[in-house]
């Protein structure tokens, strides 16, 4: 488990390293519908309001985990309803952000950066969620336990200007 990420930071530090003395931590549980994701809004605004963060790295987190609840609404569950967990919590300078389902498994570290201009010039819609949630967010993780999808991102919180 002490596997090497893209960004050199050891797999086991980024996942269970960010839990130890963590601040805070809150749980939603979702159904995956699309009318839930109001629900998501509001949780992420009373965790966030509690901070000092700034309206723009706000928006980013709010953008970057919609985009991701969307993408398990549409694809994880293709016949069924099924459940999202997303817990937060902030923790050594930043704020995590765990998505969990029992959907199809998925690894979206393994697509591919988007050509944006070709998309553009073939009037091709969607395809962009990933890589949106993964340049708006400082960390973005994904691994398989226990029959789950359980992606962590994170917002380094200085970056952020987040102060707890």
């Amino acid at each position: 488990m002490n596997q090497e990420r893209d960004d050199g930071v050891r797999r086991r530090d980024f996942f269970e390293g960010s839990r130890s003395g963590n601040s805070g931590m809150k749980t939603l549980k979702l159904k995956s519908q699309l009318a839930e994701l109001d629900k998501m809004r509001s949780f992420l605004k009373k965790y966030l309001k509690k901070l000092k963060i700034s309206d723009k790295d706000y928006f980013k987190i709010e953008l970057a985990l919609l985009e991701i609840c969307v993408n398990i609404i549409r694809y994880a569950y293709p016949q069924s309803i099924g459940e999202i967990l997303i817990k937060v919590w902030h923790n050594e300078g930043k704020m995590f952000f765990e998505i969990r389902d029992s959907g199809v498994p998925f690894d979206p570290r393994k697509i591919k950066t988007p050509d944006i201009e070709e998309s553009i010039r073939k009037e091709q819609t969607g395809g962009l969620g990933v890589f949106l949630s993964r340049s708006l967010m400082d960390g973005f993780d994904y691994k398989r336990e226990d029959d789950q999808n359980v992606l962590t991102i994170y917002k380094n919180m200085k970056e952020a200007g987040i102060s707890s």
